[in-house]
């Protein structure tokens, strides 16, 4: 794999760490070579002052964007998102307070972080960072959308399994489960927001989704970027999943006419996969909590991923009652089948673990 690094160091520790953190990628057999918009890994040192984000042409470059905090913040994750949002980054690796002993942290997109335990100074640190952060840059988003507007009529309004999403989907924000959409266009400049419209057909990030199988095929699921306690209109909140183009690495959706339609969940992949491979599964629910005793995956794959998919899909097909899973992934949250979703709601009410554990 190409790596490469972007911009200036803010100081001598994390100008340190970056040249270590090159030795190591060396050393496992990737080649460092100079930051170019297709270069599949791109570590990019935040100015904290004015982050200058470095612009990707594919999506398949994955940024991991380089911070110093010369003093530990009382809320780290407050302090830190905005920089991993402005790099317009996959991941950010921040280093944290003193120089002699600083403490240092991945921070993710879905706003979970977590130490890596050996100490900075330590041999096994860089090992342990360039460990846990090659799977990660090396999976495979799908996250396309192929349209077709041939939604049969009837189904234009949605049905009784799109209102079981919407009472789903308020029982879920009653339960505070379901921040509101994160609002990207309000620390993003215009331009770059625009870019990352037109490099993922990104409306904003939201967290947590829903689906309810249709028929043997077709599922429907909820939007990208939308508020899941507000789930109204067909096409837009909520859109009829039929298939995967393994071709095009795309979802296949079918919308109504006339109508501007939102990307669906980047979940969907995984969704597929488990409707596929298990007839008895009617219904799914992500969220970014925890329940005591699951199973869990073992690599923090990104959101949209196939291998994030797969593993999950794996955890399915290793439990009991495939039709009745809950499945914890890593750093994450956890995924949830069941029988319809006012299954899935009676099955967890008061189980449920807001915060996720991170490791």
């Amino acid at each position: 794999m190409e790596f490469a690094f972007h911009g200036a160091p803010e100081d001598r520790c994390i100008a340190s760490f970056s040249h270590r953190l090159g030795q190591a990628m060396t050393a496992q057999g990737h080649r460092e070579t100079q930051a170019q918009p297709g270069t599949k890994l791109v570590f990019s040192h935040v100015d904290r002052e004015k982050a200058r984000p470095f612009r990707r042409h594919a999506q398949a470059t994955y940024i991991v964007a380089l911070l110093r905090l010369p003093e530990e913040p009382e809320d780290f994750l407050r302090t830190a998102y905005p920089y991993l949002v402005r790099s317009l980054a996959n991941l950010l690796f921040a280093v944290v307070g003193d120089t002699r002993r600083p403490k240092t942290y991945f921070l993710t997109l879905e706003r979970g972080y977590y130490p890596i335990k050996p100490p900075y100074d330590a041999p096994e640190h860089v090992a342990e960072v360039v460990r846990r952060l090659t799977p990660l840059a090396t999976s495979h988003l799908i996250v396309d959308n192929v349209f077709d507007q041939d939604l049969e009529q009837d189904l234009w309004a949605g049905d009784t399994a799109t209102r079981q999403l919407r009472r789903a989907g308020e029982t879920l924000d009653r339960w505070n489960l379901l921040p509101a959409p994160f609002p990207i266009q309000e620390i993003l400049p215009p331009d770059d927001f625009r870019h990352l419209q037109h490099l993922y057909q990104l409306g904003g990030l939201s967290y947590g989704n829903l689906s309810q199988r249709r028929d043997d095929r077709r599922f429907w699921m909820s939007g990208s970027g939308v508020n899941k306690a507000k789930l109204e209109e067909v096409g837009r909140d909520i859109l009829m999943v039929k298939d995967y183009d393994d071709g095009q690495r795309a979802m296949r959706l079918s919308v109504p006419p006339d109508i501007r339609p939102r990307r669906v969940s980047v979940d969907a992949i995984e969704h597929h996969m488990i409707y596929r491979d298990h007839p008895k599964v009617g219904a799914i629910i992500h969220v970014h909590a925890w329940m005591d005793g699951i199973a869990s995956t073992e690599v923090n794959y990104p959101c949209g991923t196939l291998e994030l998919a797969t593993s999950v899909a794996t955890l399915v097909r290793q439990a009991d009652d495939p039709s009745q899973a809950v499945i914890g992934l890593r750093n994450h949250g956890m995924t949830i089948t069941g029988h319809d979703l006012d299954d899935i709601m009676e099955r967890v009410d008061g189980k449920i673990i807001p915060q996720v554990p991170m490791s």
